[in-house]
């Protein structure tokens, strides 16, 4: 049982990861466009985002791993 919740979470997490990325590249490409001279700012803020975004799927992916060795 223990393996089937450490699957379901990790698929939620990399799904919502995924989503999370998609967006916030979306809307960097869209401040870029909009502001073509901000694109160093935008680029580091991007990077920055993105990096809190993937930190959820990594803690998932731990907990998952402490409930099937529970």
């Amino acid at each position: 049982m223990g393996a089937i919740a450490a699957g379901i979470a990790m698929f939620g997490a990399a799904i919502g990861g995924g989503i999370g990325d998609g967006i916030v590249v979306a809307k960097m490409l869209e401040g870029m466009a909009r502001q073509p001279e901000l694109s160093g700012q935008l680029r580091t803020t991007m990077f920055i985002g993105v990096g809190l975004v993937e930190a959820m799927p990594i803690l998932a992916f731990v907990i998952s791993l402490l409930v099937m060795n529970k």
